[in-house]
């Protein structure tokens, strides 16, 4: 183990911890493994958050928690295989308790395409029924006999031609509670937003909230999937939580604040193009996205939600554009980008949606 004591650790790791949190921990020995497992994951006692890196080649895309109960493990979001295996040889570091859980905040791969992982490895996926409807939707190729998007993402992913898709088994409609008395988890469907079966990981002790994609912190939004009009009433009920911490889809990790920016963000969004799109005929209405850029990133409250249209940046705005105009209008919108430089959008490809694009943009 590195030299390093305690509090150093605490400190030098960033570790998003009240003084009440750190005083307990440094109250008790520090288990074996946690430097080097832990690296800032810690967030308070036995909660541990591990960010994803959103690239076409990382093994953990999305973000990750999980709480470690007195009996055993829950883990927030599966990611791909390759993620989940990383995340259960962090957990390993720091326990051998059984990783009885996996909850999926939504149906999206790279939340939920390691779920066989964790079955492997004992455990169970939860969902909100919302993600098994919309499996059933998109995954056509385990329900059907048609490709789907699970056979889109084998294409680039070895992880995923090593294992297989594995739907979440334990289902709610409303919430669901773990609670061995001194760890409290609410999974909670608050409304339609990134997905239609979006679901949240609420730690009220602690006032934790572990969002999935209905937050994320940093230009990562994909809209393709949801509802941004419904979105926003959906981040006024995580608002209502009143959280401290915030561990968001993508991104670091936050305060309660960054529910307020990523809301303020798609408000301004359908203002902007409410105001220069909607009573103009199409072909005009897509020349005004670099206008809506430039008042958007003007505001240094979401300007980090905004993407660059920098060569070989992923550019997302186009779309996000595209989905607020649809929504405004009921019309659709011929793609804002070159199709070239869609497929190679790493966001969007890691929730399957280049698959399904070229239909979208013809109006299909």
């Amino acid at each position: 183990m590195c030299n390093v004591n305690r509090r150093e650790f605490l400190i030098g790791s960033g570790a998003f911890l009240s003084l009440a949190a750190e005083a307990e921990l440094l109250a008790h020995p520090m288990p074996e493994g946690t430097v080097e497992a832990a690296k800032a994951d810690l967030v308070a006692p036995d909660i541990y958050f591990h960010q994803g890196q959103v690239s076409d080649t990382a093994d953990a895309v999305c973000n990750n928690g999980w709480i470690i109960f007195e009996d055993y493990v829950l883990v927030i979001d599966a990611n791909y295989p390759a993620g989940a295996k990383l995340i259960i040889s962090k957990i390993r570091a720091l326990t051998d308790k059984p990783i009885r859980f996996a909850f999926d905040t939504h149906h999206h791969g790279d939340h939920a395409y390691g779920n066989q992982v964790f079955v492997e490895n004992g455990g169970v996926p939860v969902a909100h029924t919302g993600v098994i409807q919309e499996m059933k939707q998109y995954e056509t190729g385990y329900y059907g006999h048609e490709a789907g998007r699970w056979e889109a993402a084998t294409k680039d992913r070895a992880d995923l031609r090593a294992s297989k898709l594995k739907p979440p088994s334990v289902l709610f409609s409303t919430d669901l509670i773990f609670d061995d008395g001194k760890h409290r988890v609410e999974l909670m469907h608050l409304g339609v937003a990134h997905t239609h079966g979006d679901a949240v990981a609420w730690l009220p002790r602690e006032r934790i909230l572990f969002t999935g994609d209905i937050c994320v912190n940093g230009p990562h939004n994909f809209v393709g999937d949801g509802d941004v009009g419904k979105w926003i009433a959906t981040l006024d009920a995580a608002k209502k939580l009143d959280a401290n911490i915030v561990c968001t889809g993508h991104g670091p990790r936050s305060s309660g604040t960054v529910l307020d920016d990523q809301q303020a963000f798609f408000r301004a969004l359908r203002e902007q193009v409410a105001k220069m799109m909607t009573n103009i005929p199409p072909e005009e209405a897509k020349l005004k996205v670099e206008a809506i850029r430039a008042m958007l990133k003007s505001n240094p409250q979401i300007a980090r939600f905004v993407s660059n249209r920098d060569p070989g940046s992923d550019d997302g705005l186009p779309s996000q554009v595209a989905k607020v105009y649809q929504e405004l209008t009921g019309n659709k919108l011929a793609a804002l980008t070159p199709e070239p430089h869609l497929a190679r959008h790493t966001h969007a490809r890691s929730h399957g949606f280049a698959l399904t694009w070229r239909a979208w943009a013809r109006g299909s």
